[in-house]
């Protein structure tokens, strides 16, 4: 192509036999591109589409495996908690439990204790009361034959010892007295 501007006439193209050739090599090389280069353009680029949209289709595969195993996770959390809470429910429960069975043997063993004691201290009065009761005897025998001045038979003297007993016992002593 020759533009001729030295003539006065701008943009005018001359068309000779390279016009021609450039024209014949355009088209041939068009029609190469056409058949042999453009479809493995056309191939790779293809290709390139099916690889994003498979990439695509693993992330989105991949996001909701994650999305189910963070639910899983979610639920084992949960049951997690649950089964935790059910222990602390358990052994507040039992301590509960363990505390009031304590509580019962603390008392049960108070009142055997409490019951032992006073049996011993009413064995320790009777003892007492038996101690002052022969002591008593004795004093009323020594003092009875010191007042008669005569020794007392067996029998006589079971009887003065009961009814001098009794008297002590009612703490009324002065009904021996008076009828004397």
């Amino acid at each position: 192509m020759i533009l001729l501007a030295t003539e006065g006439t701008a943009g005018v193209i001359e068309i000779n036999g390279t016009v021609i050739v450039e024209l014949l090599t355009f088209l041939l090389m068009l029609a190469i591109l056409a058949r042999w280069v453009y479809p493995e353009i056309v191939k790779v680029a293809e290709g390139r589409q099916r690889a994003i949209a498979q990439q695509l289709h693993d992330t989105e595969q991949a996001r909701a495996d994650a999305e189910a195993r963070l639910q899983e996770a979610q639920a084992r959390l949960d049951d997690a908690r649950k089964t935790a809470q059910q222990v602390v429910d358990a052994a507040s429960k039992s301590a509960e439990q363990l505390r009031q069975d304590l509580r019962q043997k603390a008392d049960e063993e108070s009142k055997r204790i409490t019951e032992a004691a006073r049996k011993e201290i009413e064995a320790e009065r009777e003892k007492a009361v038996q101690a002052v009761r022969s002591e008593v005897a004795g004093m009323v025998v020594t003092a009875t034959e010191k007042v008669i001045g005569e020794a007392l038979d067996d029998r006589k003297h079971r009887q003065l010892i009961e009814r001098a007993i009794e008297e002590v016992a009612s703490g009324d002593g002065s009904r021996g007295r008076s009828g004397s």
